[in-house]
């Protein structure tokens, strides 16, 4: 058979996740369900999973929680596992994107885990390659995993740890209060969640200066409010997901960071003072004094290390889902 031409344009396979918005609540659960059942296997067993199977990570950006979370979980499955980043690779030259998923596919990739600056990348190299792309965060856009491994480090707290890995519905999360805090605006985790989490019944307040969050934020979709009073926000909440300031992406937008620090900063004493029980989440990479000083990240409250492990199980999930037997359908046997 020969190989596909490289002019074919395909649909998007059924195993990619490319936004939060593609998955139905039965998929939600499945993927939770498989990550509790991955996790706990024999790793003997679980190897056998994706054994030899090849995945490629392609990385066009920095990154250390959500690049070696992916690859641990993908060789946890038995799989071969290539890193193509763009300061190491023709990507460096100006080869497309278009042309470096083909490449790869020729080589014999199965599967590609994309980070890229630009928003929709992971639809283009979908298109392109006609492989399962699970996007490890585009541009602006999305970070479909990281929403999917905070549901699941929220429920292991909120509901149990069994409650883990049992079906959800869209009434999972009623009556808890998620506040997102800091850079909304640019920030992918910030929209995956706000897509994923009030479909399970939450309500998701997003607190930030203007220039970071936007008035517009609120009309994202049902169940998502804006509370510039970061104060107001903790006393009705049961999770707090704190953002990182992207100083990158500071230029030309009017905040003072000695008045962020002020007002938005979660420190032991707003927190002790306005939101003693709340679970504190944080996607990191985190700028300790900034967003979250040290007595948070590292206090009782935090799971912002829990978070990490969750990542592990989840991606591994969302590996046998687009590469096992029956990832195609989204069912195991």
């Amino acid at each position: 058979m020969p190989p596909p031409s490289t002019s074919q344009n395909y649909s998007h396979h059924a195993g990619s996740v490319l936004s939060v918005v593609d998955l139905a609540l039965d998929d939600v659960s499945f993927i939770l369900k498989a990550a509790s059942q991955l996790e706990n296997e024999d790793p003997l067993k679980r190897m056998k999973h994706l054994f030899k199977r090849r995945v490629s990570l392609l990385f066009y950006e920095s990154s250390t929680r959500t690049r070696t979370s992916f690859e641990l979980a993908a060789k946890q499955l038995g799989a071969d596992t290539v890193l193509v980043s763009a300061l190491s690779s023709s990507i460096e030259k100006g080869e497309s994107l278009k042309d470096t998923g083909i490449t790869l596919r020729a080589l014999g990739t199965e599967c590609i885990i994309l980070r890229h600056p630009s928003s929709g990348a992971p639809y283009l190299l979908s298109r392109a390659t006609g492989l399962p792309i699970l996007n490890a965060g585009d541009g602006m856009h999305e970070h479909p995993s990281q929403a999917l491994l905070d549901l699941r480090t929220m429920l292991s707290h909120l509901r149990g740890a069994k409650a883990a890995s049992v079906s959800v519905s869209d009434t999972t999360l009623k009556g808890v209060t998620v506040t997102i805090c800091g850079d909304i605006f640019h920030s992918r985790v910030a929209r995956s969640n706000m897509l994923l989490l009030p479909r399970l019944g939450a309500h998701v307040l997003l607190s930030g200066p203007q220039a970071l969050l936007p008035e517009t934020a609120a009309s994202a979709g049902p169940g998502i409010a804006v509370e510039r009073d970061f104060d107001k926000a903790l006393k009705q909440s049961q999770v707090v997901v704190m953002l990182r300031i992207q100083a990158e992406r500071l230029a030309g937008l009017n905040v003072d960071l000695d008045e962020y620090k002020l007002r938005y900063q979660a420190n032991a004493e707003r927190i002790a003072a306005h939101a003693p029980d709340a679970l504190i989440l944080h996607p990191g990479p985190m700028i300790r004094g900034l967003e979250i000083t040290s007595a948070v990240a590292d206090g009782p409250q935090s799971a912002i290390a829990e978070q990490v492990r969750h990542g592990v199980a989840i991606r591994m999930a969302l590996l046998d889902r687009a590469l096992g037997a029956h990832g195609s359908k989204g069912k195991r046997k």
